[in-house]
Parts: structure tokens; C-alpha cells; sequence
């Protein structure tokens, strides 16, 4: 399997200690790279972990012990604590080590493994990939501040408003049924006195596969729902006529955007999708004006 609990040669046994329990931490890691494992990483030199880290102490609920384990020993790679070439204790010890199962550590190394950061040696063990990169990761439990979020939608206009243009220039008659679809469930949510959260990115998600490059749908996935930011704008309209008329206006820019496709229009697409990303994005901003930024309004938001 993965970790090997035979002893490598020279290396010296890592023990359990009593640590404190680990505090849930704030970084969501998602994974976003593929696993792609350069056959030179596998003629790395048996190199030893001088003493026991940190990173192996026990591991509490409620959030994921898998995130919480390739979280903590990412953060040792690409911090510099676990140097290229270490090898990482065995299953057994890391189970010992932070109160985990074996499935548990075996999840932790695959997914340290798929980000680069870990190659395996059939037999032998896990070690510290030689030319650790750092996968491209947006820590949404780290955004603290609206202003955070804010960046983040800036990104992600960048990549919508292309998507938008190439899905008007590439789309078929399925991918216009599925968007027109996805709009259909948006005001059947808003009937319902819903926020509609869900049907509003999957409509976004139906465009970006219009554009029949899978990278846009990829990106969308990787953001989440993060990227309709509707509960923020519902705390500035407590009034349930005001947020009725804000999605209705939500939903008057996504027919424009749905028009533009279905009529091939590729530069009115991305015109109209400028303008709803834009729209948002002020609604946002006067959010910002209204309650602040930081963690305390970031909170409000929520």
C-alpha cells in the first residue's frame, strides 16, 4: 500500500508523543491538481525526519480527519518543516501518532500525494516530493473579510465572462436546454421564497460547459457555491419584498445572458455577463460601505 510499516534502513524510529489536541483549523483545502508524479522524484535518497513534528499529534472531530491531516502535513511541506526527501512516518505510526484510522492516513497520503507534495516508493514508504509545488488553493474558510470576497469575485469575472463568449460562439441545442433549464429552476426557488442559491450556480456551471472546454466547469467547481455570495446581500435587505425585487433583478441579467447564447452572439454574451458580475460585485462593495470589513462583519455576512 502506500506506507510501508517495515523499518527503512538507517532511519530512526519516530514515537508517539502526548500532544494537545488539535483545534479544528480554519484552512478548507480543496485539491485542484491531478496526480502527476515525475518519474525522477522516484530515485529520492532515504533522507530521516531528525525528531517527532508536530504534525503528528492526535486529530479531533467534527471537521474532516482526512482535510485536517493533509492540511497539517501540507503545511509542514511547503512551510519548510518537512524538508525534500524526508520520509514520512509509517501508517502505524501516524495512527498511533494522531489517533486516526489506517483508512484515514491512507486518504491523508493520496491526497498529498495527487497535490505533488509526496511521491511513494512501492515497498518502502512515502517521502517529501524533491521539487514540492505548491497547488493553487483558495482557502474559503480563510476569508475573513468581505473585502476578501470581493478579490475572489474579481477572478472569477475574469474567467465568466469568457466562458460566456465562447459558450454563445461553441454551444449545441442540449447545452441551450440545459441553461435555459437551469434558469427555470432559479424562478421556481424564488417562487418558493428561496434564495435559490444552488439553481443560480448551476446555471453558471451550465454555461461553462456550453463552452466545451471542461477547464471552465472545473474552475466553477472548484469555487463552489462561495461564488454566489446571496446570504451577505440577504443580511443588507431584511425586508422579504427587497430581496424578491434583488433576485428578480438577479434573474433579468440571466436572461440576457441566456439570450446572447442562444443567438450566437458571442460579444453580447460577454457583455452581459460583464455587467452581471460587475452588478454584483457593486452590491457587494456597498455591503462593504454598509456594515465594514474584517472578521466581525464577514461574520455578520454569514
Amino acid at each position: 500500500m502506500f506506507l510501508s510499516s517495515r523499518e527503512f534502513p538507517q532511519r530512526r524510529n519516530v514515537d508517539a508523543q502526548p500532544f494537545e489536541p488539535l483545534k479544528p483549523p480554519a484552512v478548507h483545502v480543496i485539491r485542484s491538481y491531478d496526480d502527476q508524479i515525475s518519474e525522477g522524484c522516484q530515485a529520492l535518497a532515504a533522507r530521516t525526519i531528525a525528531q517527532p513534528l508536530p504534525t503528528f499529534r492526535p486529530l479531533v472531530a467534527p471537521r474532516g480527519l482526512t482535510d485536517q491531516l493533509v492540511a497539517r502535513v501540507a503545511g509542514d511541506i511547503t512551510g519548510g518543516r518537512l524538508p525534500p526527501g524526508s520520509k514520512l512516518p509509517t501508517e502505524k505510526e501516524m495512527m498511533t501518532a494522531t489517533g486516526v484510522s489506517r483508512t484515514v492516513v491512507r486518504e491523508a497520503v493520496a491526497c498529498l500525494r495527487a497535490d505533488g507534495l509526496v511521491v511513494v516508493r512501492q515497498g518502502v514508504g512515502a517521502f517529501v516530493a524533491e521539487h514540492v509545488r505548491r497547488p493553487f488553493r483558495i482557502e474559503v474558510d480563510e476569508l475573513d473579510s468581505l473585502r476578501e470576497a470581493l478579490e475572489i469575485m474579481e477572478l472569477r469575472a475574469g474567467v465568466e465572462i469568457e466562458a460566456a463568449g465562447l459558450a454563445a460562439e461553441r454551444h449545441n441545442s442540449a447545452h441551450i436546454k440545459k441553461i435555459a433549464e437551469a434558469y427555470r429552476r432559479i424562478e421556481d426557488a424564488i417562487g418558493r421564497g428561496e434564495s435559490a442559491v444552488d439553481e443560480d450556480f448551476s446555471f453558471h456551471c451550465s454555461i461553462a460547459e456550453a463552452t466545451g472546454n471542461g477547464q471552465f466547469k472545473r474552475f466553477l467547481d472548484y469555487l463552489g457555491r462561495f461564488i454566489i455570495p446571496r446570504q451577505s446581500i440577504r443580511k443588507s435587505l431584511p425586508r422579504i419584498e427587497d430581496q424578491r425585487a434583488y433576485l428578480k433583478r438577479i434573474q433579468n441579467e440571466h436572461m440576457e445572458i441566456l439570450d446572447a447564447i442562444r443567438a450566437g452572439a458571442a460579444a453580447t454574451a460577454r457583455a452581459a455577463m460583464r455587467r452581471h458580475l460587475v452588478d454584483s460585485r457593486k452590491r457587494y462593495q456597498k455591503l462593504v460601505a454598509e456594515i465594514g470589513d474584517g472578521p466581525a462583519a464577514a461574520a455578520a455576512s454569514s
